[in-house]
């Protein structure tokens, strides 16, 4: 009889166990809206993400240096600064090959060589996660031998529509159980592109944030209606923001520099000077006094930049006022984003719902904090990062 009731106990304590592990599989997706300013919400009609922040975490991200699209975009995902995961910027040199690395090369976009770090869609797959990613900057290259279970070539055309990424969010969503990803993660090109052309503040900028929260509006009203609903975790996020550039911001810096001091010159927010041997000095000293710019020795960028360690991080960086470009061509009047992450206009949205996460506001944070968040939801050992999950846990219902 003893025995009887051992093993029919035993028996619960297995179902019991069973249910809770059943219960407790959450599945995170990520959205990422390229150049969405923390404060577009305030600004303009955004229903959806107003709702999510009344559900949910309503916060930012403070970018890393330089705030540019791919290197921060591979920092959410690694939760590396760029200095560390070897994106240093959209464009560099990389001294050890002399070749550039630039989004419109596509065999240099998609060099493993260039990608350090562990993305959190091979962090969650050696740890036996699925995990499915619609175009995030660097899923569709071959990092660390892998690549999520289910992705997207971003240069294959005709690419998805944003409508037809949700689309696939959704179907992802809806596989069977055995099939269905833990990890889903989305980026949208807008409203950067908007942000760019006519400046955060214009009317065009704003109909393109107001149709996105629209469509968003209805992707999420779909995911209410999922079985599964309820263990779905959805945030929202951004790479950085956008401000304001006048025509003709532009400093002027070629005349002050010998042609035979410099191997090349890369992008212009900031600029990475490459100099030939034994000439950094001099090209420190002639650009000394240059207006609305701070000019740094690679080794005496401000430390809390994360950023001049790496061998591709030009040997001298002029890194521009809020709202100047370092160019000889006349700047053109639009929107612009690379400068310094203490600038709030290039802080980046933040909105998190779902069955981890509280209904709080939270101070801005630094973007290399997704990578151990998504981790911990995730229920995965993260791999050697710059974020601390202390900074963010407090958003958590089980910190």
């Amino acid at each position: 009889m003893k025995r009887n009731y051992i093993a029919f106990a035993l028996m619960v304590l297995m179902l019991v166990l069973s249910l809770q592990t059943m219960q407790a599989r959450h599945h995170t997706v990520v959205i990422s809206l390229d150049g969405f300013r923390w404060d577009y919400t305030q600004w303009y009609d955004t229903p959806f993400l107003d709702l999510l922040a009344e559900r949910g975490v309503s916060s930012a991200l403070i970018p890393s240096y330089p705030s540019k699209t791919f290197p921060n975009h591979y920092t959410l995902a690694t939760g590396l600064y760029p200095d560390h995961h070897g994106i240093v910027a959209n464009v560099f040199l990389d001294t050890s090959t002399g070749l550039s690395f630039s989004l419109g090369d596509t065999t240099q976009k998609l060099n493993p060589t260039y990608y350090g770090g562990e993305p959190i869609w091979n962090t969650a797959k050696k740890q036996g996660l699925r995990t499915a990613v619609f175009y995030w900057p660097g899923s569709d290259v071959c990092v660390g031998g892998s690549y999520p279970d289910v992705y997207y070539v971003y240069d294959q055309k005709p690419r998805l529509t944003f409508q037809e990424r949700l689309d696939g969010v959704i179907a992802q969503l809806q596989l069977p159980d055995d099939k269905r990803p833990d990890l889903i993660m989305a980026y949208m090109e807008e409203p950067d592109g908007s942000g760019h052309n006519n400046g955060p503040h214009h009317k065009t900028t704003r109909r393109t944030i107001e149709s996105l929260d629209s469509m968003l509006m209805a992707f999420y009203n779909r995911l209410q209606q999922l079985p599964n609903a309820a263990d779905i975790n959805l945030l929202m996020v951004s790479d950085h923001g956008m401000t304001w550039v006048a025509e003709g911001n532009n400093v002027c810096f070629a005349e002050r520099l010998k042609p035979e001091w410099v191997i090349k010159v890369e992008g212009n927010l900031p600029a990475q000077i490459y100099t030939r041997e034994g000439c950094a000095d001099s090209v420190y000293q002639a650009l000394q006094g240059l207006p609305h710019c701070r000019v740094w020795r690679k080794g005496e960028i401000p430390e809390r930049l994360h950023y001049g360690t790496n061998s591709r991080v030009g040997d001298i960086v002029v890194d521009p006022d809020l709202g100047f470009y370092v160019q000889d061509k006349r700047a053109a009047e639009g929107g612009a984003h690379g400068f310094d992450p203490a600038m709030s206009d290039m802080h980046a949205m933040f909105r998190a719902v779902g069955p981890d996460f509280k209904h709080i506001e939270m101070p801005h944070f630094p973007n290399v904090d997704l990578y151990p968040l998504l981790c911990r939801i995730l229920g995965i050992k993260p791999a050697a990062c710059d974020g601390n999950i202390n900074e963010v846990k407090a958003m958590l219902k089980e910190n």
